[in-house]
C-alpha cells in the first residue's frame, strides 16, 4: 500500500503536479528524482496495491532485480554505517562484524529496502547522523581540524535529511542535541580552556548543527514549491491566492481581491 502511496507522489514530482502530504518533501522528491534519472516518465497510475508495472521503467525507483538502486542502495548503506559506528564506539572488530552480520540478514531491513518507501531513506539519514556524530566525537582531541569540521557539518546535513523525510527524525536531533550539550558542558568545566575558545566551540556547533540543518530543511520546501507548479489534488488545502499561481487551476492568473 505504501509503495502505491509514495510511488504516486514520485510521479507527481516528475509531472510537476501539486499535492499535499503530511510528511516533509525530501523523501518523495528523492524518489521522484531516482525515477526520473532511471527513465521513468511518471505515467504509471499507482491506483491500487498489486498492479503490474508492465512496460513502465520502475527499476530505478524500486531498486529490485539486478539494479540495486536508490532505496535498495540506501538500505544497503545501513550495514557499513552500523559497522563503522560500532567499531568506533567499541574498538572491537568482532562486535562491529556481528552488528553488520545481523543487519545483512535482517528480514525487515531487506524488505523495507526493496520497495518505494520513505523508510530506507529515513534510516539512511538517521544512521548517517549517528555515524557522523560518533566520528566527530573521536576528533575531539583535534578540534577545528579539517576532519572535525567535516564530520560536524555532515552531522548537520544528516539531521536535515532525517527531518526532511519524516518528522520522526526529531529523535535523532534529540540524540545529537544531548550529545552536544554533554560535550559543551565538559568543555565548560575544562579550566585550561579560555572562554574565547569555548565561544568558538559553541559557535561552530550552532552553525553546523542548527543553522545548517534549518537552512537545508527550508531549502527542500523551496524546491518543493518551485517544482510543483501545476494544479493537482493538493490545491484545496491552500488559499485561493496560492492556487492562482498553479498552472491549470481555475484561479490561475485570475485577479481577485486579496
Amino acid at each position: 500500500w505504501d509503495e502505491t502511496h509514495f510511488g504516486k507522489m514520485g510521479s507527481y514530482y516528475i509531472n510537476r503536479t501539486f499535492f499535499f502530504d503530511v510528511h516533509p518533501p525530501l523523501g518523495k522528491m528523492l524518489i521522484g528524482l531516482a525515477g526520473y534519472l532511471s527513465g521513468y516518465d511518471g505515467t504509471f497510475p499507482f491506483q491500487k496495491p498489486g498492479d503490474r508495472y508492465e512496460q513502465h521503467n520502475y527499476v530505478g525507483m524500486r531498486g529490485v532485480r539486478l539494479c540495486r538502486l536508490f532505496c535498495a542502495f540506501l538500505g544497503s548503506c545501513l550495514v557499513p554505517f552500523a559497522y563503522l559506528t560500532v567499531l568506533e564506539l567499541s574498538k572491537s572488530l568482532p562486535a562491529a562484524l556481528l552488528t553488520a552480520f545481523i543487519l545483512i540478514f535482517d528480514t525487515g531491513c531487506i524488505t523495507l529496502s526493496q520497495y518505494i518507501l520513505l523508510d530506507p531513506i529515513l534510516m539512511f539519514f538517521l544512521m548517517g547522523a549517528v555515524l557522523s556524530m560518533v566520528k566527530c566525537n573521536s576528533c575531539a582531541d583535534r578540534p577545528f581540524s579539517a576532519s572535525w569540521w567535516f564530520w560536524l557539518s555532515l552531522t548537520g546535513v544528516s539531521l536535515a535529511g532525517a527531518m526532511g523525510v519524516k518528522f520522526v527524525g526529531l529523535f535523532v536531533v534529540l540524540l545529537v542535541g544531548l550529545n552536544t550539550v554533554y560535550d559543551l558542558w565538559d568543555l565548560l568545566g575544562n579550566l585550561s580552556l579560555s572562554l574565547v575558545m569555548f565561544g568558538k566551540h559553541l559557535l561552530a556547533r550552532v552553525l553546523c548543527l542548527i543553522v545548517l540543518p534549518l537552512a537545508l530543511y527550508t531549502a527542500t520546501f523551496a524546491v518543493h514549491f518551485a517544482v510543483l507548479n501545476r494544479s493537482g489534488p493538493g490545491d484545496g488545502f491552500f488559499s485561493s491566492a496560492f492556487q492562482s499561481q498553479l498552472i491549470g487551476n481555475n484561479l490561475h492568473n485570475v485577479s481577485v481581491p486579496e
